[in-house]
């Protein structure tokens, strides 16, 4: 046990609960070294039949990863720490993912970014009336990554360019529709933590969960849809001109104020990924894009804007959707060749 992470097997049961309120439970780099040897040798043990992840009571179930520790690095030419540290940290999103017993996620509050990675990966992703689930990284100058846009890529129709391209949060219904969530329990998660304690048995979930609250994006699907029949944002961004409804406001919004670079290179991605979307590919186009971000993007700039000075007022590379380049985004997403993370899990 630590401070901001409490792991421990109870009945049946591997225990991982963040307990980080103050910042939203950020997921520190240690963390996610520590959570993944838990899975290492829960893996094996024959008495530990399920895993639960969970956050104390607060604000959120984790809103993402300690950015602040990023942007130093980063301020003082250290690009490899974020290397490294996503490394590690996409090799346990493989493994959450891959993981042979259930994972059962309960994710109340705000989850988002590195939340996103620990929490929606897991077999059973449990949401209540509070959860807003979002990848919100292109307003900060970085892409969806830890495996977000594996989901993205699977939402339906074009509504995971809609999710990544915004960072849109997403409540219950929503969620569920788009890939990030399975169940809806709004009440009574104690008793049914307690369940799976005694039992081992995921059946405790299916028999708590309820019918999930209307998904209101449903209804902005053909907008949506029509919004992103582009390849580019740019001409995604043209096509804006004149359309109404609030997918039309919200994307608009989006890209008058995101990064333009990391908009148009998740466009991208999601393109690339759509006809084939495993886990490895996912992480691996994202981390051609994050590995770069610190010294070739906005990542640096999009947190001091955003998280140190608070300023809004961020000075991208980029000045529109209309000044990113074909070649940008190709030099963003080329193979990283030696540098390339090693998503290899169990074999």
């Amino acid at each position: 046990m630590s401070d901001d992470i409490h792991i421990r097997v109870e009945g049946h049961a591997g225990r991982i609960t963040l307990d980080r309120p103050d910042v939203l439970n950020a997921l520190s780099w240690n963390m996610c070294l520590r959570i993944e040897k838990a899975l290492d040798d829960w893996r094996l043990q024959g008495d530990v039949q399920v895993i639960l992840i969970d956050a104390v009571p607060g604000r959120a179930f984790c809103a993402g990863g300690d950015i602040i520790a990023m942007h130093e690095a980063g301020v003082e030419g250290r690009y490899d720490y974020g290397r490294r540290f996503w490394a590690d940290e996409y090799r346990l999103n493989a493994k959450l993912f891959h993981f042979p017993k259930p994972v059962i996620t309960f994710l109340h509050g705000f989850t988002m970014g590195g939340g996103v990675g620990l929490g929606c990966h897991g077999s059973h992703r449990i949401v209540r009336d509070d959860s807003r689930i979002a990848m919100p990284e292109c307003a900060i100058g970085l892409a969806p990554d830890v495996g977000g846009t594996f989901i993205l890529a699977k939402a339906p129709g074009r509504l995971g360019e809609y999710l990544g391209v915004t960072g849109a949060r997403m409540g219950p219904g929503n969620a569920i529709r788009a890939g990030f969530a399975d169940h809806y329990v709004p009440e009574m998660w104690d008793d049914l933590k307690d369940a799976l304690v005694e039992t081992g048995d995921v059946a405790a979930v299916e028999a708590a969960a309820l019918a999930p609250p209307e998904a209101a994006m449903a209804d902005m699907q053909t907008d949506i849809d029509a919004l992103f029949a582009h390849d580019t944002l740019a001409d995604i961004a043209a096509a804006l001109d004149g359309r109404e409804g609030s997918a039309a406001d919200t994307l608009r919004q989006a890209i008058s104020q995101n990064a333009p670079l990391s908009m148009a290179c998740t466009v991208e991605i999601l393109r690339r990924l759509r006809d084939d979307p495993t886990i490895e590919r996912a992480l691996g186009l994202e981390a051609r894009f994050t590995f770069r971000a610190m010294e070739h993007g906005d990542f640096i700039e999009g947190i001091r804007a955003r998280i140190i000075d608070k300023d809004g007022a961020p000075r991208w590379k980029h000045a529109s959707a209309a000044d990113v380049s074909r070649m940008d985004v190709e030099n963003m997403l080329r193979p990283l060749g030696p540098l390339a993370p090693d998503l290899e899990v169990w074999t």
